[in-house]
């Protein structure tokens, strides 16, 4: 059995004795043993030692024989050279083989079907050839790619690296004021707690001087010596008594970083944290709004909370806990409604909107805290109306003039015009001598409607005429 690798090393000896043997006898090549006249240079490397007795050609007469041939004998019989080609098995073959495993198998010579093998071979070398330099070509983008792939991420890496760099000296140099922001807010709050203190201190010592002398006065004093001392004592405890002093600390250790909210920009950069220092006191919260004490039904209403420190300044930030509730008064005939659903919005500058929606006409009581602390004016009451009226009709001066002239033009100021005309005129009896509504007769124009209905009063004409 020959095996594909054995048939590979064997195929150019088999081309190559194909070749030979269809040249033609008229050009036989020279024999190598013979020696032609050689040039003189090359006499010396004749004489040489280790070429002495080489043989030497010359190169002109071994042109067109590449190789020299050489048998290729048969692996399954290694005495017989393999001279045949099997056609069904597609594998050189020797005589040995074609009478034995490959007999009634078509064969040929070799030589005789070198031709149609080698064409059908050079014709798949020349489909083969383009992709040679299509993978070339691809190969030498890719490399190009490559190498332009590499000197991008060198260079974005630098822009990275630059980038870094220089944010992190922003950041180091933000971090750095709010440090000395912080040492500041420190000392300013140290020095207002030590002038409190010697404050206190010096009226905590009045105070127990002008105490222990009256103390002692009472306990041990004569009558007459308390009667002639009293005004003095009087006059100074009076005094120690009218002495307005803070009990509590005049700053609080209230002092906190909130490293998301943004704080200007740094070096070009942007950067977050801020130091805060202002505490909401809600006594100095208000309420503001047009709204806050009367309502329609299923209409929403607004109005804003105004947070303020204990200085009364704008807290100027958001991020305070602010509560609203709004709570429909209980009603006899019903069971105790449940709160109406509000929404509070962060402004993020020291407001906070606040909207509700009542569901139903009636009293509501709305109670806005701030760290579970009411502000200012609240509770209060709201007093929910049902829902506005718009009018069915126009805003006019007389049905004659509003309709055109017509006849069956109606109003509900009740005038009428004689000559058959049901509606008001000018002068004429009825009319109310100004401008009116038609549906309900009310004078101001943007007032609700109250008009319930009726059959003295068709609207149907007036409603789509504009004055």
């Amino acid at each position: 059995m020959v095996t594909l690798a054995k048939l590979c090393r064997s195929l150019p000896a088999l081309l190559l004795s194909s070749h030979r043997s269809q040249r033609t006898p008229t050009t036989p090549p020279p024999a190598l043993g013979l020696v032609r006249p050689l040039p003189p240079e090359w006499t010396a490397k004749m004489r040489q030692k280790k070429t002495t007795h080489h043989t030497m050609v010359d190169l002109k007469d071994l042109k067109g024989y590449s190789r020299i041939a050489k048998a290729i004998l048969c692996p399954a019989h290694p005495a017989e050279e393999l001279r045949l080609f099997c056609e069904l098995c597609d594998r050189p073959v020797c005589r040995d083989c074609v009478v034995g495993e490959h007999r009634e198998h078509p064969y040929d010579f070799a030589s005789n079907v070198i031709h149609k093998h080698g064409d059908s071979v050079r014709e798949l070398l020349r489909g083969t050839q383009p992709h040679v330099g299509a993978l070339e070509d691809a190969l030498a983008q890719v490399r190009e790619m490559n190498s332009a792939l590499q000197e991008q991420v060198e260079a974005v890496a630098a822009d990275v690296r630059t980038f870094s760099e220089g944010y992190i000296k922003a950041i180091e140099e933000h971090r750095d004021k709010l440090l000395k922001q912080l040492e500041d807010i420190r000392v300013q709050k140290e020095n207002s707690l030590q002038l409190q203190k010697a404050q206190l201190e010096q009226l905590l010592a009045d105070m127990r001087t002008g105490v222990d002398f009256t103390e002692h006065l009472l306990t041990s004093g004569s009558d007459l010596e308390i009667l002639i001392t009293k005004g003095v004592v009087v006059e100074r405890l009076t005094t120690l008594n009218r002495v307005a002093y803070n009990a509590r600390p005049g700053v609080s250790e209230r002092i906190c970083f909130s490293p998301q909210e943004k704080a200007g920009r740094c070096r070009g950069y942007e950067v977050y944290g801020v130091i805060k220092t202002k505490e909401v006191d809600p006594a100095k919260c208000v309420l503001q709004g047009e709204d806050l004490h009367r309502a329609r039904e299923k209409q929403t209403v607004s109005f804003t909370v105004l947070c303020k420190d204990a200085a009364g300044e704008s807290m100027d930030r958001g991020g305070d806990n602010v509560q609203v509730v709004v709570v429909p008064r209980d009603k006899k005939d019903r069971s105790p409604c449940s709160p109406v659903r509000t929404t509070v919005q962060d402004n993020k500058d020291g407001t906070y909107y606040v909207s509700y929606t009542p569901r139903e006409p009636g009293i509501y009581t709305v109670l806005v805290c701030v760290k579970e602390q009411h502000v200012q004016g609240s509770p209060f009451t709201v007093t929910v109306r049902k829902r506005h009226r718009s009018h069915p009709g126009v805003f006019h001066c007389c049905t004659f003039c509003s309709s055109g002239g017509q006849k069956t033009a109606r109003c509900a100021c009740g005038g009428t015009m004689p000559g058959g005309y049901l509606g008001c005129g000018h002068g004429h009896r009825g009319h109310p001598g100004r401008p009116h509504w038609s549906c309900c007769g009310k004078f101001t124009e943007k007032a609700e409607c109250t008009w319930t209905g009726g059959q003295s009063t068709a609207r149907s004409v007036l409603r789509t005429v504009a004055l």
